[in-house]
């Protein structure tokens, strides 16, 4: 019945029908993501949520209402765990290899995707193809052989640590700018090179402040990447203790026996740890999914 009265109507008010059940079945599949995105964002906020309530609390306070807010809020906690666990150095630490480390990714990365874009040869090709072939391999299953050689030449120290975080940054961020890149007319470059600019002049004033988003995302990647790791500084710094990271002030600070499990000192502690790359990212949160779009769909 309803298939035989559709198809009485003329052909304007069929028409009519079908757009708005089409504007129907939109708003179903908008309010279905809109809840879905919801839900995601609440099990991603949760723990940060959890974390800064319980941060300001007494043990006794964690304990019997962990969810709860706290009475008032108490920063002697968040003064003594900068004091116990020395993280003030293990931040001047993190910040030194963050900062070295991510400047050096971006300089050689972007200079090295632009050459790839630019010159047109296989050996080139191949060198992209090389770089985005070595994001497949875990770092798990090189991480022995790779102390190994390090500590053979003389690399396994505070030096060694930002050169093989170097390594490790270089083969996301070339395949980022290598997409964007391709983007950038090279009519601009030849009339700076008409003008007289050499290859650092032509790199540094016409190509890489075109490449700002990407330049954004590289370093936020990056730099919460190297801030939160764990491993490798184990691996490579293990109990020197002038040299340790904020990660490995928080693991070595839980193993003291004085500690045990003091909740009022270790939500602090962790607050503290992640909170300057916590306001990196919301500082530069909207450039990041511009740049991955631009450098992976350009070109």
């Amino acid at each position: 019945m309803k298939q035989s009265y559709y198809y009485s109507l003329d052909k304007e008010t069929r028409k009519t029908f079908r757009n708005q059940r089409a504007i129907k079945k939109r708003k179903l599949r908008q309010n279905v993501s809109l809840v879905v995105a919801i839900i995601l964002a609440a099990i991603t906020i949760f723990p940060l949520l959890f974390l800064l309530i319980n941060s300001f609390k007494s043990q006794g306070e964690i304990v019997d209402t962990p969810m709860a807010l706290p009475k008032r809020l108490d920063f002697s906690n968040i003064i003594e765990a900068i004091k116990e666990i020395n993280l003030v150095r293990g931040f001047s630490n993190t910040l030194l290899i963050t900062m070295v480390a991510v400047t050096v990714i971006v300089l050689v990365s972007s200079f090295a995707a632009w050459m790839m874009v630019r010159c047109k040869t296989k050996i080139a090709h191949y060198m992209f193809y090389l770089f985005a072939m070595a994001m497949l391999i875990p770092f798990q299953s090189v991480m022995y052989p790779l102390i190994k050689f390090m500590d053979s030449i003389g690399l396994k120290n505070f030096n060694g640590l930002i050169v093989m975080y170097i390594g490790f940054g270089l083969s996301l961020s070339i395949s980022l700018y290598h997409g964007f890149i391709k983007s950038v007319p090279a009519s601009l470059e030849e009339a700076a090179v008409i003008d007289g600019a050499n290859v650092f002049q032509l790199f540094f004033n016409v190509v890489f402040p075109m490449v700002k988003p990407t330049t954004v995302t590289v370093i936020i990647l990056n730099a919460m990447w190297i801030w939160n790791d764990y491993l490798l500084p184990f691996l490579v710094i293990g109990t020197q203790e002038e040299k340790r990271t904020i990660t490995l002030e928080l693991y070595f600070a839980k193993l003291a026996s004085g500690y045990g499990n003091s909740w009022n000192f270790i939500f602090p502690s962790v607050l503290v740890a992640i909170l300057p790359i916590v306001i990196l990212f919301l500082i530069l949160q909207k450039h990041i999914m511009a740049g991955v779009g631009e450098g992976a769909v350009k070109g």
